[in-house]
């Protein structure tokens, strides 16, 4: 680095110098000997008018010794000339030994009565001059000035400014390697301090206290290092305390990247693998549940959340899976243990199942024993209305526990159903046939525009139907009147129960599929209903892959609604 930036600043220097040599030598080194010639010009001009107008007022004087003392004096070459050009005196040469001067140029314009000007090479001399020529009686008179002394000027300025230059030069390398030194240690202390930043130590400060773009720099990495270790120290703490919350989850949670890899898992996740977690390799060698990966993977791949269940994990636990997609690609999958709760929910379906089927025999010999007794011509009036009672809560009792056995059926899912391609019009026109058998009092409007097809179970979409048009009629008799119809949306047929009665405040409506739920319990009491009829259809429905939802206003009757998917391959 020190030899780097010494021969840069040298070369800086070496630069600078040689454009103030350049600038020098072509402005005021050129400036000046042009500013010399035109003084010597000038002042051979004035010395040549007063020659001629000292040879105009001492016509008779002897032109030589006007000559030697004007050369003398004025330290010049002084030549006269008569009219023809023959050299009458020369103050450096023989004027018997000199050539014809008519046709010189400057004498020429002398003659002809201007002032004559001339540079060249004198014939006589050998050597270059300055020429001027004033015309006087008799001829003209010419002072010549020899310009190897402007060349000798100027040859000195040059070499001075060369060694002024090459002085220049030196002083720049000392100061080259000064300033490089300082600059060095400058710059050294900022590669050690970036050095320490880039290894890790956020600590590392560096102290530079120059207000100059060096010193700015430094600033402005010291900053930079103060705040990223402020950053890191509160991504620090927050990712701790995202990893004790994690380890205290009772779910299992881990993370993997888009390549599948395992990235992080926490410590419930770490027990439940009889491995344990291997980081860094492919999540398929610590989980080698299909379903499991199945979910993580298609998480990655679709970008949605994706729910599944894992029953192989561990031996003899189940397990919901909820993976979902991370921002930069990969995944992170969370695992609820589900196996208490199913089995709670297996010996509930199984205690109500038993309970329900060992109600049924007792029960029907109530509802027989009463009907026997009712048939007993003897059986006194307060009797028969007793006897009439234990009848009728023996036939609701029946008919709940026989709720009951379908509701347990189709939850635990030992209700297979048998799909089919059905049309709308097939399964309106059953649930029409079941309204007129169930009630000819009420009116039934059939509305459908349903034109696709189906995958639905007979059987247990006619129960659907029969639960909500029961349902229905007993809230419909404001109305008189019920509509049942389908439509067709996206995927799906969309089939519908409206009734025209007082309808169903709005806080009901979220609970209305609940077991044993009521709006109105005085009423359905009095018409016999059990509360699990729409228990049952939204299981249904839900195990067709369909959704049922209810829709009201009070005073504008209520409206049940589900679809179920469209027949693939049908239509």
């Amino acid at each position: 680095m020190r030899s780097r930036i010494f021969l840069k600043l040298l070369a800086m220097f070496a630069l600078v110098i040689a454009a103030a040599t350049l600038t020098l030598d072509f402005t005021v080194t050129r400036a000046w000997e042009h500013s010399l010639r035109e003084q010597v010009r000038s002042g051979l001009q004035e010395k040549t008018r007063m020659f001629a107008a000292r040879v105009r007022a001492n016509p008779t004087a002897d032109p030589r010794t006007l000559a030697a003392e004007t050369a003398g004096n004025a330290d010049v070459r002084v030549t006269i000339i008569d009219t023809t050009g023959r050299v009458l005196a020369d103050s450096e040469a023989n004027p018997g030994e000199m050539e014809n001067h008519a046709q010189r140029p400057e004498f020429r314009e002398a003659l002809a009565g201007r002032e004559g000007t001339d540079t060249r090479t004198s014939h006589t001399r050998g050597v270059p001059f300055l020429y001027i020529a004033e015309p006087v009686p008799g001829g003209a008179v010419r002072l010549a000035y020899p310009l190897a002394l402007l060349a000798q000027a100027a040859h000195d300025v040059h070499r001075t400014v060369l060694l002024a230059s090459l002085l220049a030069f030196a002083v720049a390398i000392v100061l080259a390697g000064v300033v490089s030194r300082v600059q060095r240690n400058r710059l050294a202390r900022i590669l050690e301090f970036a050095s320490k930043i880039a290894e890790g130590d956020l600590t590392a400060r560096v102290a530079e206290n120059s207000s100059d773009e060096i010193g700015r720099v430094a600033s402005a990495l010291d900053r930079t290092a103060r705040q990223l270790q402020g950053t890191f120290k509160a991504l620090e703490q927050s990712r701790s305390e995202l990893e004790t919350v994690l380890n205290s989850m009772q779910e299992a949670v881990i993370a993997v990247d888009r390549d599948g890899r395992v990235q992080w898992a926490n410590q419930r996740m770490e027990s439940l693998l009889p491995t344990g977690v291997r980081r860094g390799v492919p999540l398929v060698e610590s989980v080698r549940d299909p379903d499991f990966l199945a979910a993580v993977s298609s998480a990655t791949l679709s970008g949605q959340v994706i729910s599944g269940r894992a029953a192989t994990v561990r031996p003899g636990r189940t397990f919901s899976v909820t993976a979902a997609p991370m921002p930069n690609g990969g995944a992170v999958a969370v695992m609820h243990d589900r196996t208490e709760v199913e089995r709670v929910e297996k010996t509930r379906r199984d205690f109500i199942a038993n309970v329900s089927h060992e109600l049924r025999t007792p029960l029907t010999s109530i509802e027989g024993y009463a009907e026997t007794l009712l048939d007993l011509p003897a059986l006194e009036n307060s009797s028969r209305e007793f006897v009439e009672i234990i009848r009728k809560n023996a036939a609701r009792m029946t008919r709940l526990t026989e709720d009951l056995l379908v509701l347990a059926k189709v939850e635990s899912g030992e209700q297979k159903l048998n799909l089919q391609p059905l049309s709308a019009d097939e399964i309106l026109g059953e649930a029409a046939e079941h309204f007129h058998e169930m009630d000819t009092r009420l009116e039934l409007e059939v509305k459908n525009t349903s034109l696709k097809l189906v995958s639905a179970d007979r059987d247990a979409i006619y129960q659907v139907f029969s639960n909500l048009i029961d349902n229905a009629s007993k809230y419909a008799a404001a109305g008189k009147h019920l509509d049942i119809g389908a439509r067709d949306v996206a995927g799906a047929v969309e089939f519908y129960v409206r009734d025209y009665g007082p309808g169903i405040a709005s806080e009901h409506l979220p609970r209305l599929f609940e077991r044993f739920y009521r709006v109105d319990k005085a009423r359905s009491r009095e018409s016999g209903g059990t509360g699990l009829g729409l228990a049952i259809a939204k299981h249904i429905v839900r195990a067709h892959g369909g959704v049922i939802w209810a829709e009201s206003e009070l005073g504008h009757g209520s409206t049940f609604y589900f679809n179920l998917p469209e027949a693939r391959g049908e239509g």
